[in-house]
């Protein structure tokens, strides 16, 4: 299968991977193209900046979370409906899930999904010394960097330096010049309010604009064509008998979802019934809810205000109906829930308990959790995600087992009857079986 694709990775965190992937997404959709965007890693915030605001198919690639087959099918299956994959890496080029490790880096995703890489090297501050850097990268170990790009450079710079690139056997795409007025903030990436949508439109169009100067988008296009044919292998996923509705809690407070876990659950035979905890009044006809991460500190106010939602949530998972809540989701169900502000509220009362700011980030990283009980989603196996939260509970659970990449473990998670509850961000790939006994408690709970 030919599938068009390259990824653009960094020497480091900060070099400006996020503002040049969104201008090169934003170029090519401008050109007429069918754009995919992926984002190394388990971060979920840049795949919903993509699709909301640029209007691309974005997705998550995580050499942690699934196997090579499966990550070849999770690229492939959204790859093969559109012209050009664009794929943005993780921290820098080889850094992995432990500091002497290169394993889950986006240099890691690059060799297993065969795609040219176009490295981003910051040039503030230097010249010939970004040639030092390009060659140590290009040097280190066997890669598939075919290109640079060098970000806050200038035109005269670039003349001078593309031609000793060229000398190294890659391409010299180009430079982004100096564009402080359309550097997106960074709370942009995470919370983008629907009057902002077409503000943040009208700056990444300007940046678009920009970087068809400045960068041989041409090019790029060819080095995505140059990608080798991909074969790819689906896993293989249980059904369902009979459907389920799944309620998913989708607004400004739930929004931190993985498409691909809402995807697999469709796949298994469950409808997917979207709702506001925000908005809504009442839960809809469901036979399960998923309550994702997300903001609820922001908008406690008006969320803890809505009693009747939180009545239904509260006697409904009472009565047995499966409930998954992940972080956001999580601190919703609690007794008593800090705001941004300092401010403490009722919610729901499910979980006996309450969330407060620590000031600092919780048990950051991957994990990989599992369960002794017969009775849990995990019975058939351990699952992996991930952590990241400043907010947190009193009452965290102690149903499962986590383990960190680097053998730390502690307990977590709320598992009794269907409610399954707590911080950690689940991947269903990693273990399609978890997703399938949720969703066979949903129909337990449907026919009982």
């Amino acid at each position: 299968m030919t599938l068009p694709r390259f990824l653009i990775a960094a020497p480091s965190s900060g070099s400006g991977k996020t503002l040049v992937t969104c201008g090169i997404l934003q170029a090519l959709v401008n050109r007429g193209l069918k754009v995919a965007s992926f984002k190394c890693g388990p971060d979920y915030i840049d795949p919903m900046f993509h699709s909301r605001v640029i209007g691309t198919r974005s997705k998550n690639l995580d050499a942690f979370f699934v196997d090579d087959d499966t990550l070849r099918y999770l690229f492939s299956r959204t790859a093969s409906e559109n012209d050009i994959s664009v794929i943005e890496g993780v921290m820098g080029f080889y850094d992995g899930n432990s500091v002497l490790s290169m394993e889950a880096s986006s240099h890691d995703v690059s060799r297993k999904l065969d795609a040219p890489v176009v490295l981003l090297i910051n040039a503030k501050g230097a010249s010939i010394s970004n040639l030092a850097t390009l060659k140590g990268f290009l040097g280190f170990t066997e890669n598939n960097i075919r290109g640079v790009i060098f970000n806050q450079m200038s035109q005269k710079v670039f003349d001078m330096i593309a031609p000793e690139v060229e000398k190294m056997g890659i391409r010299p795409i180009g430079y982004v010049p100096k564009v402080s007025h359309l550097v997106l903030e960074s709370r942009h990436l995470g919370l983008v309010l629907p009057n902002e949508i077409e503000e943040l439109r009208e700056k990444l169009n300007q940046l678009a604009e920009v970087l068809e100067e400045s960068l041989d988008i041409d090019a790029l296009i060819d080095l995505a064509s140059s990608a080798p044919e991909m074969e790819a292998k689906a896993p293989e996923i249980r059904r369902l008998d009979r459907p389920v509705r799944v309620g998913l809690a989708q607004d400004d407070v739930f929004c931190f979802t993985y498409e691909d876990n809402v995807e697999i659950m469709r796949s298994m035979g469950a409808e997917i019934v979207e709702f506001s905890p925000l908005n809504d009044e009442h839960l809809p006809d469901v036979d399960a809810i998923v309550l994702s991460g997300g903001y609820p500190e922001l908008h406690a106010s008006k969320l803890c205000a809505n009693k009747s939602m939180m009545k239904d949530i509260r006697e409904h998972i009472a009565a047995g109906m499966p409930c998954l809540a992940e972080c956001g989701g999580f601190m919703y169900l609690h007794d008593r829930l800090e705001d941004a502000d300092g401010n403490m509220h009722d919610a729901c009362g499910v979980i006996r308990g309450e969330v407060r700011n620590t000031g600092k980030l919780s048990r950051f990283g991957y994990i990989t959790v599992s369960s002794d009980d017969p009775g849990s989603v995990l019975r058939d196996g351990p699952v992996k995600g991930h952590e990241f939260h400043y907010w947190d509970s009193d009452n965290c659970g102690d149903s499962w087992k986590a383990v960190k990449t680097n053998g730390k473990e502690y307990m977590c998670m709320h598992e009794e009857g269907g409610l399954v509850a707590g911080y950690p961000h689940l991947y269903f790939y990693s273990n399609p079986d978890v997703p399938y006994n949720f969703l066979r408690k949903a129909l337990a709970y449907r026919e009982g």
